[in-house]
């Protein structure tokens, strides 16, 4: 059993972690980080709030099937990956959309890398988190 203290920080931390998360997903394009990275300190929230609350409740905050979330990451990354070959170059060839620039500038970039990394980050998190939670509904 936990204690108060613990139930009431892991709700602050797992705000943090998760909004770490998404900053390191981010931040993977040009410099240290990415989806996988970004998954796992995702997935440590998840696993710290089941710490606390308990795996019922970790599942109850997550929403979704951790399995589900890991084919949808899949789904995600082959997306990624056939937007090379939509394009007629190679497959995972990174592509770029520029929206809304002025004329004479490109604009805010979007690309397919990120969309990969987005897969990653899903893959990653439902696939720790499926296994985590696997182990401790053993116990």
């Amino acid at each position: 059993m936990t204690s108060l203290i613990v139930r009431a920080a892991t709700r602050v931390l797992v705000g943090l972690l998760l909004v770490f998360s998404i900053f390191m997903l981010l931040r993977g394009h040009n410099e240290p980080g990415g989806g996988f990275i970004g998954g796992l300190i995702g997935a440590t929230g998840f696993i710290l709030y089941a710490i606390a609350h308990g795996c019922a409740a970790a599942r109850g905050a997550l929403r979704a099937d951790p399995r589900s979330i890991a084919v949808a990451g899949l789904g995600v990354a082959l997306l990624a990956g056939v937007a090379g070959l939509l394009a007629g170059d190679a497959i995972f060839t990174g592509q770029w959309l520029f929206l809304g620039g002025a004329e004479g500038e490109k604009g805010l970039p979007l690309s397919t890398i990120l969309l990969f990394d987005l897969g990653v980050y899903l893959v990653v998190l439902g696939a720790v988190l499926t296994i985590v939670f696997a182990l401790e509904e053993e116990v």
